[in-house]
């Protein structure tokens, strides 16, 4: 399958982005896809992901309550709801696919997109 993310961008604290995850391929409904994000000299880490149904979610710390993830097989489509954002939620964005259930392990994940950046200035 192959991933392509979106909806990046610039915004202040305290607004909200809608992260776009397209993937091609007609398995696509058979995938757990998740998020991770990366800022510069650090570790990509693991932000949310979602079951191949959507009926399981799992979520990090420290975006719980303000991001949602939620996934329409019919569009083949991945989104995450970000709402009141933060300036440490600033980082590139990727979105990744797994045959796994829902982990946070990105060596799980085995196709990944291109990134897209987030930033939030205070």
């Amino acid at each position: 399958v192959q991933l392509q993310a979106s909806g990046g961008g610039l915004v202040q604290a305290g607004e909200s982005l809608r992260l776009s995850c397209a993937a091609s391929g007609r398995t696509f409904s058979s995938y757990t896809v998740g998020w991770f994000r990366q800022t510069p000299g650090k570790e990509r880490e693991f932000v949310s992901a979602i079951s191949a149904s959507g009926g399981s979610t799992d979520y990090t710390d420290s975006v719980k309550g303000r991001l949602t993830i939620s996934r329409d097989n019919v569009k083949n489509t991945v989104y995450l709801q970000m709402n009141s954002l933060k300036p440490e939620d600033t980082a590139v964005y990727y979105c990744a696919a797994s045959s796994w259930r829902v982990r946070k392990d990105p060596t799980a994940f085995d196709s990944w997109g291109q990134g897209t950046l987030v930033t939030v200035s205070s």
